[in-house]
């Protein structure tokens, strides 16, 4: 069990950046994945992006790929979700969520933050 706190979520212009943290409440073990989903009104929970709970094998839905960069501090135990040239399409609810193994498919994962709204206005 792990419990998860994200923060950072708020508006911002398009173009803008935000930086987005996920908090656990605990060491990740080694073979646990962090994952960054995404929900927008109307629309199903779409992956982002995921790491490697202690590092590495970092990838990115294609439509944040070049924008957006996964990372974590394992001192800390949080994972951040660094967004830049954001676009209103990006508007959307931020999660945080754990798996224990590396996929992309949400239903995989069994651990959720309560979420963290961006938006960006264009």
């Amino acid at each position: 069990q792990v419990q998860l706190v994200e923060s950072g979520g708020g508006s911002v212009q398009a173009g803008g950046s935000l930086r987005l943290s996920c908090a656990a409440s605990r060491r990740p073990y080694s073979r646990e994945v962090f994952g960054w989903f995404r929900q927008a009104p109307g629309k199903e929970r779409e992956f982002v992006a995921m790491i490697r709970a202690r590092g590495g094998s970092e990838f990115y839905a294609d439509s944040v790929k070049g924008r957006f960069t996964i990372s974590r501090d394992n001192p800390k135990n949080t994972v951040y979700l660094q967004m830049n040239s954001l676009k209103a399409e990006d508007t959307a609810v931020y999660y945080c969520a754990v798996a224990e193994r590396y996929e992309s498919d949400y239903r995989a994962y069994d651990y959720w933050g309560q979420g963290t709204q961006v938006t960006v206005a264009s």
